[in-house]
């Protein structure tokens, strides 16, 4: 089993160094926390996944007790048809309104106490005075169909297939981390 697991920690960190670019310098996901960052942390993530919420509350104590790491965030909806919507909600945002405007509707999906409805959107862009409308059009553009799209075939061939799932640096860690095993993982990427 150890030596399974170091193989795959080996593949991990190979496919990271492949597609370095696509995960840290796309051009389009979300980048925030500190952008000079000493420490670069890609999410990638699902708004209906239980364990992105626990570890999208992780992640703020994180970046709030740290405030030296770039957060880069990837829209990787796999959990059906709800999920697809509250990304393209999301990526619309950001396309239409910019980083800001997409981190405050970020935090709000995965703070939303039910599903991300179409109800709950409209009620959404309402709280943070964003046009409707003019969103759900751009939902269904094909520059945001094109952005989600790019990022499943990065996943696709991270072999990532669940959510959440980080890319701290160098290492791939899948799946939920606690905040501790975070911040012990930072400090052996520091030394």
């Amino acid at each position: 089993k150890a030596q399974q697991a170091a193989n795959e920690a080996q593949n991990d960190f190979a496919l990271v160094q492949q597609y370095s670019a696509a995960l840290f310098d796309d051009g389009f996901s979300y980048q925030g926390g500190n952008l000079e960052g000493d420490i670069t942390l890609v999410a990638f993530i699902d708004y209906r996944c239980g364990y992105c919420k626990k570890a999208f509350q992780d992640l703020n104590a994180l970046l709030k007790a740290d405030g030296n790491i770039r957060l880069i965030i990837k829209e990787l909806p796999i959990l059906g048809e709800v999920s697809v919507a509250a990304s393209r909600f999301a990526v619309a945002v950001k396309q239409l309104y910019g980083a800001d405007a997409y981190k405050r509707v970020h935090d709000a999906l995965f703070s939303l106490p039910g599903q991300p409805t179409p109800a709950a959107l409209s009620r959404m862009s309402r709280k943070f005075d964003l046009d409707r409308d003019k969103i759900l059009d751009h939902m269904a553009s094909n520059e945001v169909a094109e952005e989600i799209s790019k990022t499943a075939t990065l996943a696709q061939k991270m072999k990532i297939s669940g959510t959440p799932t980080f890319v701290m640096q160098d290492e791939m860690l899948r799946g939920s981390l606690p905040l501790e095993s975070m911040q012990a993982i930072l400090r052996d990427k520091r030394n």
